[in-house]
This record gives C-alpha cells, structure tokens and sequence, in this order.
C-alpha cells in the first residue's frame, strides 16, 4: 500500500521553511490507518516486548493501537509537568534550547524490555532521550518502531544501537 499517498505536505508550519508532514488524512481512513498498525505490528511480533512506549502526542495514537494489537501495557512518555504521579526526567537539547521529557517511575521495571513509537523520527532527539530514560529505570529498548522518518535529518545515524522500523521514508 503506498502509505505516502497519505501523508499531507504544509508548507511553512510550524514556521517558515518547514515542510511539515500531515499525517491526518492516514488517521482519517481506517484502511491504510490499519495497514501502518500491522505493518509495525509484524515488526515488533519478532521482538520480545514487556511494555510499548509511546511519545506525546502523535506517538499515543500508534502506541495505542499497537498496545491494543499486541495485548502490551502501554506506557506514557510526556514532556516536563504532565504527568500526574512520581516521575523520572531527563533533559536533552534542540537545535535551539533543551526540552524534558518524563516518564511514571513505575510505568517500567528494571530488566524490562520495551519498544518504543513515535508518528516521527527526525534527528533522534527525542527518542534517544526516551531511550535514555529506559536506560536510567534499568530496563532495555528491543526496538524503535515510527511511521515516518525524514531520512535527510540522519536520525537513525543517532540511533544506531536500535533496531528501527520506519513505514514511509523521506
């Protein structure tokens, strides 16, 4: 199914110069929706999978239904204040200024094994701060799972100890 068909390009958002990658009108038709789901899903069946990750916001919608597909807790992962029970955080930088992103302390146990999704990998950033905060629990990341990775950023450069599964490559 060519996924990429899917995805809506708009132009200067959030700011001049962005290209930014829609993927509303994947969400609004159930058909290739159901297909990216599976598609990740055959990927991570391989993997041994305690708990799924997921990164606000976009990330929800697809940890979610792989949550669901796979019968697996799904554990949150927030940016700084917005989680309502003891947390753990770490800080890590943007292109300009840092960010902090935070997870329940118990949401997973030391020795766990976890993947963890996103809509989007970019430059890694974000999810190797995710990774990081695996790390700090004690517990292991079998694999990273997006719809979509903007190739020309070189994320995956930045996350060359994981295995990766991206739908739709730019």
């Amino acid at each position: 199914m060519d996924l990429k068909s899917y995805i809506r390009d708009i132009p200067d958002f959030p700011k001049e110069g962005i290209i930014f990658k829609d993927i509303t009108p994947l969400l609004q038709n159930p058909r290739p929706f159901c297909y990216a789901i599976d598609a990740i899903a055959d990927f991570l069946l391989a993997k041994r999978i305690d708990a799924i990750l997921s990164i606000e916001a976009r990330g929800f919608l697809f940890g979610a239904a792989l949550a669901y597909r796979l019968q697996k807790p799904l554990v949150p992962i927030r940016k700084k204040g917005k989680l309502p029970f003891n947390t753990i955080s770490v800080t890590y930088s943007l292109e300009y200024g840092t960010d902090t992103l935070e997870i329940h302390k118990d949401g997973v146990l030391t020795g766990q094994e976890v993947v963890i999704v996103d809509d989007v990998l970019a430059t890694g950033g974000t999810v190797g701060a995710a990774c990081r905060l695996v790390g700090e629990i004690g517990a292991k990341v079998s694999g990273l799972a997006f719809l979509i990775e903007l190739g020309f950023l070189d994320g995956r450069k930045n996350l060359s100890n994981y295995d990766i599964c991206s739908l739709i490559t730019y």
